[in-house]
């Protein structure tokens, strides 16, 4: 039975339009720095507030003046106290902490210290013209401070944390009597004992580091030992390498992020220079780890990740949560630029859920098709280290754009969503415009989509940002999968408006016009064939202005043939709203238009609820 719905057709645009999106980084709450803002991590202290460590200073990241500090809030970052130096900004450079509480309440401190005030170390040549590096914040002595009344004080004396050499440390330029390294990782509890992820580094040339590998620091008593004289710790995993990018991969493996599963597993995350974050598993502790391999979806698919910080957390449900940036920026050749340019685009930012599963040799976790979580409107900027808390029942996640950081609630139907996307079934009606099937009538009426832009009522009348999307979902059975087959189109006789279309490479791609401006993005490649009867959505999402396809329940992420599956169009693009006729190709079965953006969950949902 064919059925139409054109929800409030007429109704304006601009009442449909959501001028506020809590995705823009810019709607979360400031966490206030010195002008440099690094690894915003939080731990939740026994008097209920949420205690900020950050590395922050006056100049760029690794200048003289790099120190640790920490605040406190007591409405969930909304505003936070006065500043209070774990290490002073004038004392030699102190870097990129973490936090660790202990079951009576002792919080703990970790963190790079330059103690010997090393000016300048030995690296390559080139790129460094005279042999040496002046940045030296990922050097010398691994330390910790502890706090026993909530963070809101910090003894002078530092302790050491003894570090086992492994090969990597003895290949370094000093034998390993001088130590490169660093952390991001977020410090964890498991069976009594305390564990601290390091990263190793094995030496300073094109891109920085030019190797590392993984390490933990295990505790077996400082969740109790309150006499930080007598801690012990021995440097995991045993032998003499550390976690690194699966066989065949690059030198680089780092900044490993550790999950505890329901069955005491360790699971790890880690990003590498080989466009694919690497990922293990231990049964043991920490103390030997499967063979790394490269992240993949539950579907099969390599997650694909650039040279960037992604982390996974365990939830307190139970279930997990992923960081990333979901396109494959690698360094390939040696041109020092390619190098670099494996840290860009770290804008916007993905979540995955994963969910617990059972496997041959223990729990193992399944990941979810990603959701865009946030985002800045310019995509040069980039949001990194990021950390999840959980309180009262909401989520928040922080993150730094290494000037600015920030707190931000996640909307918990997004989390829901990822989360029940394994098994969800049905097909959304908040903001169904259009819903009809073959055979279609002979002249349908074009709906009136949301406008992306308006007109601002302050004085110069300048453009405002409506972040409206919309969405169209087809089931097709293409009579051809060559180019030139329109599936459906609302374009005036000038070009106005969107057509969506077969193209080159069995693909399908959507052309968005307003008179002014023309963008277009297509799907992956080889996503179309002849005579099959397939599940085709394009997301517009006027948020971070970007285009996503969802084919047959995955979403498009540009696999082994392009970096990127999902596109960006202008911000210049005014709307996608044509002539008044709305004319759909003969392949297609059924079309739903939407005037919001569908999340990626939404869509794999309305393909599992089938034809």
């Amino acid at each position: 039975m064919m059925r139409s719905l054109f929800v409030a057709a007429f109704v304006c645009a601009l009442a449909l339009a959501q001028p506020h999106d809590p995705r823009h980084i810019v709607e979360g709450s400031v966490i206030p720095d010195e002008g440099y803002a690094d690894q915003p991590y939080i731990v939740k202290t026994d008097d209920g507030a949420w205690l900020s460590v950050i590395t922050t200073g006056p100049g760029k990241e690794g200048a003289s003046g790099q120190h640790v500090v920490t605040r406190r809030s007591t409405d969930q970052g909304k505003s936070w106290s006065a500043a209070v130096d774990v290490e002073p900004s004038n004392g030699p450079e102190a870097s990129y902490a973490v936090l660790l509480k202990a079951p009576y309440g002792r919080v703990y401190v970790f963190y790079n210290h330059n103690t010997d005030n090393v000016r300048r170390v030995i690296a390559d040549n080139p790129p460094y013209a005279d042999g040496f590096a002046r940045r030296v914040d990922s050097l010398g002595h691994f330390v910790f401070k502890y706090s026993d009344d909530h963070g809101r004080t910090w003894p002078a004396r530092r302790h050491d944390i003894p570090m086992r050499d492994f090969a990597i440390d003895r290949r370094n330029p000093y034998g390993g009597k001088l130590k490169f390294f660093w952390n991001v990782g977020k410090a964890f509890a498991h069976r009594g004992a305390g564990y601290v992820p390091l990263h190793k580094v094995g030496g300073i040339g094109e891109g920085f580091f030019t190797s590392s590998e993984g390490v933990l620091l295990r505790s077996d008593n400082i969740l109790t030992e309150r006499d930080p004289e007598k801690l012990h710790w021995e440097t995991l995993p045993e032998g003499d390498t550390g976690l690194r990018a699966p066989a065949g991969g690059g030198p680089v493996a780092e900044e490993q992020s550790f999950s505890v599963l329901s069955d005491g597993s360790f699971f790890t995350v880690y990003r590498t220079i080989d466009g694919h974050p690497a990922t293990s598993y231990s049964r043991d502790g920490g103390r030997t780890w499967e063979r790394p391999e490269y992240m993949r979806f539950d579907d099969g698919r390599l997650v694909k990740h650039p040279r960037a910080a992604n982390f996974a957390w365990r939830c307190a449900n139970g279930k997990y949560l992923y960081w990333f940036h979901n396109h494959g920026g690698r360094f390939i050749g040696e041109h020092p630029r390619r190098r670099t340019m494996a840290y860009d685009n770290r804008n916007p930012v993905w979540l995955s859920g994963g969910v617990e599963a059972a496997s041959p040799r223990g729990r193992v976790i399944r990941w979810s098709q990603p959701e865009v979580v946030l985002y800045d409107d310019d995509p040069q900027v980039r949001m990194s280290y990021p950390d999840l808390v959980e309180d009262g029942g909401k989520y928040f996640l922080t993150e730094t754009q290494k000037e600015v950081a920030r707190v931000h609630e996640i909307d918990p139907a997004l989390l829901d969503g990822l989360w029940t996307q394994f098994d969800a079934k049905g097909v959304p009606d908040k903001g169904l415009l259009v819903d009809l099937r073959a055979p279609f009538p002979a002249s349908i009426c074009a709906p009136e989509l949301p406008a992306f832009l308006r007109r601002s009522s302050r004085g110069d009348y300048g453009r405002e940002d409506l972040r409206a999307g919309f969405s169209v979902e087809l089931w097709v059975r293409p009579t051809s999968a060559g180019p030139g087959q329109v599936l459906v189109d609302n374009r005036s006789g000038d070009g106005r408006g969107f057509v969506m279309r077969t193209v080159e490479n069995h693909a399908v791609e959507i052309v968005l016009n307003d008179g002014m401006t023309e963008n277009h993005w297509s799907s992956d490649a080889g996503t179309i064939t002849e005579g099959k009867t397939q599940h085709i959505v394009v997301i517009v999402d006027g948020g971070p202005k970007i285009i996503t396809f969802v084919l047959d329940g995955k979403l498009c992420d540009g696999g082994d043939a392009r970096q990127f599956g999902w596109g960006r169009f202008s911000p210049h693009l005014k709307s996608a709203n044509g002539g008044p006729e709305l004319r759909v190709g003969s392949g297609v079965l059924h079309l739903r238009i939407y005037n919001r953006y569908l999340r990626t969950s939404e869509a794999v949902s309305a393909f599992r609820a089938g034809y």
